[in-house]
């Protein structure tokens, strides 16, 4: 009994020593992620009710992930190819990007015709906007401060600040109105100084579903280059926002045909549904293809040693879509009609809290935001008694991820947020 006691406290002894001497002891425990902790606890629930508004993704009329069958008929010519297993050279796959450009810049694009457009495949959009951030860090000539949108995507802030880019912030969202700050925008970018960075979501604002109209967008633009501002733009849901991929790159077309040099940060993972697959590609707008190959050579400088060349898979099917006149059709139809089934629950869910249920407060902003994600307004309090109470959850800042409601709990989801704004959960 002795020596197993002894034994013991010689184990516990030991243990504590080793932490004590640990390299790692001093390693602080880290914020949890807000979107991620929603998750969890939404998972944890038990209650059959349980709604996730949470989730960046989106969910079919059954809540249920959504591959469209466009990338199941790629995934099929890809089978029947048997590609092989190779490396990509290290700005990937070369058809690709030139197709991803094409989608983005149009074909009218004059750079584009040009061959002044350097691009590169990407880990999805995050990865496109680290190797944006990356190379203003290392090769932008002026201020390395980027101007983002208050509030903008989490992700954003460190992206820039782990490639040594300042960021400040410029106003967007107006919490009074739910709406675009466009007075505060204008007044913060005009007062900006001259060359600095300016990030701009292209569509689909996340997290507040507000967008400029095509008029303030040219306004912006005006702006941006009487300022001599450098747009980066993160276009992440081409064709997801209003169901077309012609409307949904209005920005980033007519600042190009305006003259700016632009970055460009795209994604794939929304307007195609390749969320594990991480597609993207990140380009930008040079002067002639001699400085497009000089950009070239030093977007491959940067990617070498962060990831060395961009996984294949992904890539191959999204080639196989947007090179594919019939497959093409079909996905710009796919994308039309996942825009559609979020546009109606926007529809369904102004008119639950406006005219049925008649919820206190200003519901319009449900409507005229646009994408995946909407604002609420709900205060902290609401949401957390929301998901405490009616088993609803989504992020203390009452930004709702519109892909999660369906036909099936929308009605509950109308009536719990009912209750809360008026204090009766």
């Amino acid at each position: 009994m002795l020596a197993t006691s002894l034994a013991r406290r010689s184990a516990v002894a030991g243990t504590n020593a080793l932490r004590a001497v640990s390299t790692w002891s001093s390693v602080p425990a880290g914020p949890p992620d807000p979107i991620l902790g929603v998750t969890e606890a939404f998972k944890a629930d038990k209650d059959p009710r349980k709604i996730n508004l949470g989730v960046g993704a989106y969910r079919d009329e059954h809540g249920k992930p959504y591959v469209l069958p466009t990338v199941k008929k790629a995934e099929e010519i890809l089978r029947a190819a048997e590609p092989d297993k190779e490396y990509l050279p290290i700005t990937g796959l070369a058809d690709f990007t030139k197709k991803a450009a094409l989608l983005a810049y149009g074909a009218d694009s004059a750079p584009l015709k040009q061959g002044a457009i350097s691009i590169t495949q990407s880990i999805s959009g995050t990865g496109a906007l680290r190797i944006g951030a990356a190379f203003i860090g290392r090769h932008y000539p002026h201020a390395k401060t980027v101007y983002v949108p208050a509030p903008t995507w989490g992700n954003h802030i460190p992206i820039f600040r782990d490639s040594g880019v300042d960021v400040q912030y410029y106003r967007y969202f107006d919490k009074d109105t739910v709406g675009l700050d466009f007075d505060g925008l204008k007044a913060d970018l005009l007062a900006a100084p001259e060359q600095s960075v300016v990030l701009l979501h292209a569509c689909a604002h996340n997290p507040t579903g507000v967008d400029p109209t095509p008029e303030q967008w040219k306004i912006i633009s005006d702006i941006v280059k009487e300022r001599k501002l450098f747009p980066f733009f993160d276009m992440a849901y081409q064709g997801f926002a209003s169901g077309s991929t012609s409307r949904d790159a209005f920005a980033v077309r007519h600042f190009v045909e305006q003259g700016h040099q632009i970055a460009l940060a795209q994604s794939f993972a929304k307007n195609m549904g390749l969320y594990g697959e991480r597609v993207g590609a990140f380009s930008l707008v040079t002067a002639d293809p001699e400085e497009k190959a000089r950009v070239d050579s030093q977007l491959k400088i940067i990617i070498r040693p962060m990831y060395s060349n961009p996984p294949s898979h992904g890539a191959r099917i999204a080639n196989t879509i947007l090179g594919d006149q019939a497959l093409y059709s079909q996905w710009e139809g796919e994308v039309q009609g996942m825009a559609n089934r979020i546009i109606s629950m926007r529809d369904k869910l102004y008119s639950l809290l406006t005219h049925d249920l008649k919820t206190p407060g200003e519901w319009g902003h449900i409507t005229s935001q646009i994408g995946m994600f909407s604002f609420t307004g709900l205060t902290a309090p609401q949401t957390k008694v929301l998901a405490e109470k009616a088993h609803v959850y989504m992020t203390s800042n009452g930004r709702i991820s519109m892909a999660g409601l369906n036909s099936s709990n929308i009605e509950y989801f109308a009536e719990s947020v009912d209750a809360a704004v008026r204090g009766k959960l």
